[in-house]
C-alpha cells in the first residue's frame, strides 16, 4: 500500500448533487476529477448493500480512468417500509432520476401502510457508504448514518434527492430547508468522510 497521501482523485458519480457535496468535503489542495472529464457512464449496480454498490462503482470508474477513485452509494431507509427505498433510492425516481416522483412514491407507500402516518413520527435514516479504490491502493471503506424522520410534506429547495422530506434528529426543519454548510457538517456523507479523511 502506498504510504503517500492521495493528491488527486476521481469522484465516481454521475450525480451532480453528490459530486458537489463530495467536492465540498475534500481538501482544497486536492486535484479533483469527475466522471464527465472522462465521459464514463455509470456501471450496473447489482450489489445487495450500500457498501457493495459503492465498491462496484469505485472499481469500475478507477479501471476506466486508471485513477484512484472515491465512490459513494447512499440512500434513505424508512423503518415502516422495511428499510425501503434503501439501495433502490435513486431508482424510485425512475429513468430520469426524478426525486419529486420518488418522494411522492414514499408518501404513497406510507399511505398504504398507515393512512394516519402523517400524525406519527416515521423513523428513517440516510446511509452513505464511501469507497476509495485505485492502482496500488488498499481498498478503504467507511459508512456514515444520520437518524431522523419523514416530513409529511416536501419542504425546502436546498440539497438534492430526498432532502426535502428528511428531518434530522433534534431538528425541526428538513435537509431541504437547511443552509448547505450546516447540512454538510452533520449529514451521512460527512460522517462517512470523517472516517477516511486521514488518507488525503
Amino acid at each position: 500500500m502506498l504510504k503517500k497521501k492521495i493528491i488527486k482523485i476521481l469522484v465516481g458519480t454521475n450525480n451532480i448533487g453528490k459530486l458537489r457535496e463530495i467536492r465540498d468535503l475534500l481538501p482544497k489542495n486536492l486535484e479533483i476529477y469527475s466522471t464527465s472529464d472522462f465521459k464514463i457512464k455509470s456501471p450496473i449496480e447489482d450489489g445487495k448493500t450500500f457498501k457493495e454498490n459503492s465498491l462496484i462503482k469505485a472499481k469500475y470508474f478507477s479501471k476506466k480512468s486508471k485513477m484512484i477513485c472515491l465512490s459513494d452509494d447512499s440512500g434513505l431507509e424508512i423503518d415502516v417500509l422495511g428499510g425501503d427505498p434503501g439501495i433502490y433510492s435513486a431508482r424510485w425516481g425512475g429513468k430520469k432520476g426524478d426525486f419529486v416522483r420518488a418522494m411522492n412514491r414514499v408518501f404513497k407507500e406510507l399511505d398504504k401502510k398507515d393512512k394516519k402516518w402523517k400524525t406519527k413520527k416515521i423513523k428513517a435514516r440516510f446511509v452513505c457508504a464511501l469507497t476509495i479504490y485505485g492502482p496500488n491502493q488498499k481498498v478503504i471503506n467507511s459508512v456514515g448514518k444520520i437518524e431522523g424522520s419523514i416530513s409529511s410534506v416536501m419542504k425546502g429547495k436546498n440539497g438534492f434527492g430526498y432532502d426535502p422530506i428528511f428531518i434530522p434528529e433534534g431538528k425541526k426543519i428538513t435537509f431541504g430547508e437547511m443552509k448547505p454548510l450546516i447540512k454538510y457538517k452533520m449529514d451521512h456523507r460527512f460522517k462517512a468522510f470523517k472516517k477516511i479523511k486521514k488518507f488525503f
